[in-house]
C-alpha cells in the first residue's frame, strides 16, 4: 500500500502535468516549435547521459559518420523528441476528422485498412521513431477501433491522466504486464493491437540483427502472430514536412504467419523480419528514432566451454 507522502509526491507530478498540457495547449503553433526548440537546446546541454548513449548508438549504427556529423545527428534527435511531446500534448485540440488530411497521409493505407477489415486478428507493429502516437489516434479518428499495448507508469495518477488522453478516439490502453487474458481474448474474436517492438528484452530475449548489431527483441509478438494466424502489418510515422507540420502514416511490411507455419525458426525469422522494416524506416529518417534508449544493452552471452 502506498505511504501518503508518495501519494501526495505522485498526485503533485500529476498536477505538474496537467498544468504543462494546458500550458502547451493554449500556445500557437509558431511559439510551440520555438518553445520545444528551447527545450531541445537546454535537454542537450544538460543532459549528459543521454548525449552519450545516442552518440554510442550512431557511432555503432553509423559508423561512416564523423564526430561532427554524429553531433549534428544527436541534437536533431533531442529537438524532434522535445517537439514530438509538445505535439502529443497538442494533438486532441488540433487533430479532428474533418481536418486529418492537413496533417496526416497515408501510404499504403490499402494495405492496413485491409488487415483491419479482413476479419482476422492482426498486429500493427511500430517503433519509437517519428509520431507513433498519431498513428493510432488517426485510425480512431476514421472509425477503426485498435487496442495498444503499453507500459502501466508508477504514478497512478499519471497513469490514469495518460490512458484517457490515448482513449480520446476509441483506442484502449492495455497493460503490458497483467492484461494478458484480454489480450489473448481480443485476437481471438479478430481485434486489432498495437504495440512498439524496439525495446530491450533483456538476456533471455531473442537476438535478431538490428543496425548490424545483435538486438535482444520480445518474441511475444511472433509467437502470438503465429497462434492466432494474425498479420504482422509495420508501420512508421515519419514526419515529411515542417510549416505545417505534416506526417505519412506508413505501412512498410506486411508479414503473413502462415508463409512460416513449416519452419522450424518461424519466431526467428519473423522477427527478424520486422526488426529489418523498422530499420529501413528509421535510416530514411534516422534524426526521429530515439537514439537515446539503449537498444542494444544486453547482447548475448558468451558461452565458455570448459576444457576437455
Amino acid at each position: 500500500m502506498a505511504r501518503p507522502c508518495s501519494r501526495l509526491l505522485d498526485y503533485a507530478a500529476y498536477l505538474a502535468v496537467r498544468l504543462g498540457v494546458c500550458f502547451i495547449q493554449a500556445l500557437s503553433d509558431e511559439v510551440a516549435r520555438g518553445f520545444a526548440g528551447m527545450l531541445a537546446t537546454i535537454a542537450y546541454r544538460v543532459d549528459r547521459r543521454h548525449r552519450q548513449v545516442a552518440d554510442d548508438n550512431l557511432r555503432h549504427a553509423f559508423p561512416k559518420l564523423s564526430d561532427a556529423e554524429r553531433d549534428r545527428l544527436v541534437r536533431a534527435t533531442f529537438c524532434h523528441f522535445l517537439s514530438l511531446v509538445i505535439e502529443i500534448a497538442r494533438l486532441p485540440r488540433k487533430l479532428c476528422v474533418g481536418n486529418w488530411r492537413d496533417h496526416v497521409t497515408l501510404v499504403g493505407g490499402d494495405r492496413v485498412v485491409g488487415a483491419m477489415t479482413s476479419g482476422r486478428p492482426a498486429l500493427i507493429v511500430t517503433g519509437h521513431f517519428g509520431n507513433w502516437e498519431l498513428a493510432g489516434f488517426a485510425l480512431g479518428l476514421l472509425g477503426f477501433r485498435t487496442h495498444a499495448v503499453a507500459r502501466t507508469l508508477d504514478n497512478p495518477y499519471l497513469d490514469r491522466f495518460l490512458q484517457r488522453f490515448r482513449e480520446k478516439t476509441g483506442q484502449r490502453v492495455l497493460a503490458k504486464k497483467g492484461d494478458y487474458d484480454q489480450i489473448t481474448g481480443l485476437l481471438q474474436n479478430a481485434g486489432v493491437l498495437a504495440t512498439l517492438a524496439d525495446q530491450d528484452a533483456g538476456q533471455r530475449g531473442l537476438f535478431v540483427d538490428f543496425f548490424g548489431r545483435p538486438a535482444s527483441t520480445h518474441k511475444a509478438i511472433a509467437l502470438m502472430a503465429i497462434e492466432f494466424d494474425a498479420p504482422l502489418v509495420v508501420v512508421g510515422v515519419p514526419r515529411v514536412a515542417e510549416h505545417p507540420r505534416h506526417y505519412q502514416v506508413v505501412v512498410e511490411e506486411v508479414i503473413e504467419p502462415s508463409n512460416y507455419a513449416h519452419r522450424t525458426d518461424a519466431v526467428r525469422a519473423i522477427t527478424q523480419r520486422y526488426t529489418a522494416a523498422l530499420e529501413r524506416l528509421v535510416r530514411r529518417h534516422p534524426e526521429q528514432y530515439f537514439w537515446l534508449h539503449r537498444r542494444w544493452k544486453h547482447q548475448p552471452a558468451v558461452r565458455v566451454r570448459k576444457a576437455a
